[in-house]
């Protein structure tokens, strides 16, 4: 899965272009105090992680469902078929077990 953040993209699409302004319509549309430092990180790259209150002020905001901030890639991901025991080779097969006395 893959995720893609798209702030920058639903802010300019409703003409907020400064995170001066993303930050004004924060405070005046979500109630939401948030400095200049954590606007520009949330506009300039994809958060790691992201309060749901956060997301719900930006959503109030910028007047947009989560979906216009977030591109969700849910493509299954093809994974290798794990080796049954029958296919696995001999050394791997036997680590753990301890070699018979001579």
């Amino acid at each position: 899965m893959n995720v893609r953040w798209r702030l920058r993209m639903a802010a300019a699409q409703r003409e907020v272009w400064t995170g001066a302004d993303l930050r004004r319509l924060l405070a005046e549309r979500a109630g939401m105090q948030i400095s200049a430092a954590s606007v520009s990180a949330l506009l300039t790259k994809q958060p790691a992680q992201l309060k749901l209150s956060t997301l719900g002020a930006l959503c109030t905001a910028l007047d947009c469902t989560p979906n216009d901030l977030l591109e969700v890639d849910t493509t299954p991901v093809e994974t290798k078929p794990r080796p049954s025991k029958a296919t696995r080779t001999p050394a791997k097969a036997a680590r753990g077990r301890s070699m018979p006395p001579l």
